[in-house]
């Protein structure tokens, strides 16, 4: 045998372990989203709540945050679900 062919048979025989491991990349990075979205929030209610004058400048800077760290979650679990299928 050559090595090309072993090697792909090892890779045809750990195909499952990768998408198992691409469908547990795609999880981790959805509740890490939650998460970092999550600790935003908090620390803009936070926030507003101590300087109520300054409630404006906090809010869009919250959503500018939880939208930049949705897009790159929503890029992360794209790439994951492209490993499973593909």
């Amino acid at each position: 045998m050559t090595l090309l062919s072993i090697l792909l048979q090892v890779a045809t025989d750990l195909a499952p372990i990768g998408k198992l491991g691409a469908a547990l990349g795609a999880s981790l990075a959805a509740i890490g989203a939650a998460m970092g979205i999550g600790n935003i929030g908090r620390a803009a209610l936070e926030s507003i709540a101590r300087q109520p004058e300054a409630a404006g400048d906090i809010r869009s800077s919250m959503i500018i945050a939880a939208a930049l760290i949705e897009g790159v979650a929503f890029f992360a679990v794209v790439v994951c679900m492209l490993i499973i299928f593909f």
